[in-house]
């Protein structure tokens, strides 16, 4: 299950600005990459040292500096050195439990967001923490892990697909953060497979294994709906703000983001009211199987309540019984008894009580 706080002891008592990374660490060694282009040249690489991105500080040409790993406080350090960001945002980095939002600091604008997978063999929800920086001519990526989510976009920026490379740093943060979005309908898409699933073995066979999918899956949603919910601020504050660092065209392809993102909002309430409502049908579903065990249970004991009483009469064996004397009286009772269960049975199914 995914952690919903994590601990921010290691904070407590220091002054703000302070540098302390709160987190798991996910990579062994941080990863650094620089893609620097425009529309008729492309330089990427990886780089070891920190100290190589100063070259492309002053260019004129969109730099997209990812940072996979955030454990090394160092790199954070000389990269807000050299750019000029504030210490308060390079701790908001460093700080993975951060709710989504975005900050217009006039010279760049940060923004934090929730990138979400899923894992299909132990159907849990992986988050992560992606933050991102946009300048007048850069942008920087902050992952706690390496993964793939950005690599079609590197792809469209290599092969000259689309338009990216003709537009400038404020479209490429609008590429990833599309990319990250996309991706969160994939997460949905499964939890949807997985609430159809469970609402079959709800009115089939209801278990208490079931009992804990469908809390699992309320944990699931108040999860997504921390990480998502916020988002429509972002995305909207970056739409309608007033910064000079997001062109008037860019403003077309946010609204494009912004309806994704209440789409997502929208599903993901309405999975809530679904696994709310699979509470009740759990219980309804135990409580009418119970029903129908008692049900039986009680037509079987009703039955054998006058064939008891007979056989009780019998066992008695007083010496003046004139039927244990007769020839026919051992079997004449035993269609007495086989007649009163078959009138009863009939009796039932004619009430349908069967």
């Amino acid at each position: 299950m995914p952690k919903m706080i994590k601990k921010r002891s290691e904070k407590a008592g220091l002054p703000p600005g302070t540098l302390v990374h709160i987190g798991e660490k996910k990579v062994e060694e941080p990863k650094i990459t620089i893609i620097d282009y425009d529309e008729t040249q492309l330089q990427e690489k990886e780089i070891k040292n920190i100290e190589e991105c100063l070259p492309f500080k002053d260019k004129s040409t969109v730099t997209w500096i990812n940072v996979d790993g955030l454990h090394k406080i160092e790199i954070l350090e000389k990269l807000g050195d050299f750019y000029g960001l504030h210490p308060l945002v390079l701790e908001d980095i460093l700080n993975t439990d951060q709710r989504p939002k975005m900050e217009d600091y006039g010279e760049y604008i940060y923004i934090v967001l929730k990138m979400l997978g899923y894992n299909d063999k132990s159907k849990e929800i992986i988050k992560e923490q992606i933050s991102l920086v946009l300048g007048p001519n850069f942008v920087f990526s902050f992952q706690e892990r390496e993964g793939d989510i950005f690599n079609p976009i590197r792809e469209h920026i290599r092969n000259r697909k689309g338009r990216i490379r003709k537009m400038g740093a404020d479209y490429l943060a609008y590429g990833l953060l599309d990319a990250i979005v996309d991706k969160y309908f994939i997460i949905l898409e499964k939890l949807g497979e997985r609430i159809e699933v469970l609402e079959d073995k709800l009115v089939t066979q209801p278990t208490p294994d079931t009992l804990q999918i469908i809390h699992q899956l309320k944990r699931d949603m108040i999860f997504l709906r921390k990480a998502v919910w916020p988002l429509r601020e972002v995305i909207s504050g970056l739409e309608r703000g007033e910064s000079l660092l997001i062109k008037q065209n860019i403003g077309v392809y946010l609204r494009d983001v912004y309806d994704h993102t209440i789409q997502v909002i929208d599903t993901i309430e309405t999975f809530r009211d679904m696994v709310s409502g699979m509470l009740d049908i759990y219980l309804s579903s135990v409580s009418n199987r119970l029903n129908a065990v008692m049900k039986v249970l009680t037509i079987i004991a009703t039955i054998f309540m006058p064939l008891t009483f007979l056989a009780g009469i019998y066992g008695m064996n007083f010496k003046h019984m004139p039927e244990l004397e007769w020839r026919w009286g051992y079997p004449i009772i035993w269609l007495i008894m086989i007649g009163i269960g078959v009138l009863m049975l009939i009796y039932f199914r004619k009430k349908k009580w069967l």
